[in-house]
C-alpha cells in the first residue's frame, strides 16, 4: 500500500475528503518496531478537530486521534465482487424491503418509515435510501415522532460495504447519540445451483398459506400477531416451506420461505426442530423452496442473516452464499424517544 512520495510517509487527506474512501496508517503504540503501525481501509465518516473516524465495510468504526496517524490517501470504491448476480446494494436494500413488507408505511422524501406493531427491526425501522427531503436533524426528529406515535423505538437500517451505502449517514448518527444494535449480512447466489442440489424433498410440503402449525415451529414471535402474519404473508409471490415432525407431534420439524419478486428469490425462516438438525432437513426446504422460486422466472437468490449467527453462515457458505453487504439497525438515543 503506497503512501509514499519520494519515500517519505505522507498525510494526503484532509477534512474536505469526508464521505470518501480512504486508506491511512496510524501508531499503535506497540513498543515492537514491527507492530508500531497498522492500516485501516473505510470511509471517512467524519473529521472533529483532533479525532477523525474511518468506517469500514463491516460497519465497525475505528476513531483515530490525528497525532496518531503518519499516512492516508483518498482510494478507489472498492471493485465490485462478481461471485454472485451483479446487484447494487440499493437494488438488494429495496427489493428486501418489499420482501418484508411492512404493515404501515409513509415516505419521507426518498426515505420510508415502517411499522409493524414491533415485530422485527426490519419492518420497525426507516429505510434511509437517498434524501429525506428534509436537513438531517429535522428529518430525525420527523422519524422519532413518527415512531413514538406508534409506541415503538426509532430505528434507521444502513448499510456498509458496497458503493452507494450509507456509511456516511452512520457516522452522523454516531456523532448524535445515536446506537448500532444489531447488524447483519446480505448474501447473495445464484438460484440454478441451489435448486440443483442433492437434496431429498419428497417430504416438503409447500403453500401459499401460512397457517398455525408453521407458526408453532417459528421463533421469532411466541403468539403471533396479525401484524406477524401479515409481513411474513406479504410481499409480491410468497411461498412456505414445511416438513412434517414425528408421528403425534403437529409442529413441523422444519420450514422455510421464500418471495419471488422479479429476477430475486428472497429467502427468510428458515428453522430446524433443535432434536433434528443435521439431518439435511433445512438443505431439502431451501432446495425446494429454490425449485419453485426458479419455475416462476427468478434467477438470483437472497438472503439476510444476524452477523452472530454462525450455524447460519455455514449452512448458507455451503449453498454457495456470498456476502454482498452489511446492514444495521440503529437506535435513537432513549432521550429522543419522546
Amino acid at each position: 500500500m503506497d503512501f509514499t512520495t519520494g519515500g517519505r510517509l505522507e498525510v494526503r487527506i484532509t477534512p474536505a475528503d469526508v464521505g470518501k474512501r480512504v486508506s491511512v496508517r496510524l501508531l499503535t503504540g506497540e513498543p515492537d518496531p514491527h507492530m508500531r503501525f497498522t492500516d485501516v481501509v473505510g470511509v471517512l465518516t467524519s473529521w472533529t478537530g483532533d479525532v477523525l473516524c474511518v468506517t469500514r465495510r463491516t460497519g465497525e468504526t475505528v476513531r483515530i486521534a490525528r497525532s496518531s496517524l503518519v499516512a492516508g490517501k483518498v482510494v478507489p470504491a472498492a471493485p465490485a465482487r462478481r461471485r454472485g448476480p451483479a446487484a447494487s446494494a440499493r437494488e438488494l436494500d429495496r427489493v428486501a424491503a418489499r420482501g418484508w413488507p411492512a404493515v404501515e408505511s409513509e415516505p419521507l422524501g426518498e426515505w420510508e418509515l415502517r411499522a409493524s406493531g414491533g415485530f422485527t427491526r426490519r419492518a420497525n425501522s426507516v429505510l434511509a435510501l437517498g434524501d429525506p427531503g428534509l436537513p438531517l436533524d429535522a428529518a430525525l426528529d420527523r422519524v422519532t415522532g413518527w415512531y413514538a406515535e406508534r409506541g415503538l423505538p426509532a430505528y434507521l437500517q444502513l448499510s456498509t460495504g458496497a458503493e452507494d451505502t450509507q456509511e456516511l449517514l452512520a457516522g452522523e448518527l454516531a456523532a448524535r447519540g445515536w446506537t448500532k444494535e444489531v447488524s447483519a449480512q446480505v448474501r447473495i447466489a445464484g438460484l440454478a445451483p441451489v435448486a440443483d442440489r442433492d437434496a431429498d424433498i419428497s417430504a416438503v410440503a409447500l403453500s401459499r398459506r401460512i397457517d398455525d402449525a408453521w407458526l408453532a415451529r417459528y421463533q421469532r414471535s411466541a403468539a403471533p400477531s396479525p401484524e406477524v402474519r401479515a409481513v411474513l404473508s406479504g410481499g409480491p409471490s410468497v411461498w412456505f416451506a414445511t416438513i412434517g415432525g414425528a408421528a403425534g407431534d403437529e409442529t413441523p420439524a422444519a420450514i422455510g420461505r421464500v418471495v419471488v419478486d422479479g429476477r430475486w428469490a428472497g429467502f427468510a425462516a428458515v428453522e430446524v426442530a433443535p432434536e433434528r438438525r443435521r439431518q439435511g432437513l433445512a438443505g431439502a426446504v431451501m432446495t425446494a423452496l429454490a425449485r419453485t422460486a426458479l419455475d416462476e422466472g427468478a434467477s438470483a437468490a437472497y438472503l439476510q442473516v444476524e452477523t452472530d449467527n454462525g450455524g447460519a453462515h455455514a449452512l448458507y457458505e455451503g449453498m454457495g452464499f456470498t456476502v454482498h453487504h452489511s446492514y444495521h439497525h440503529w437506535r435513537a438515543p432513549h432521550g429522543d424517544a419522546r
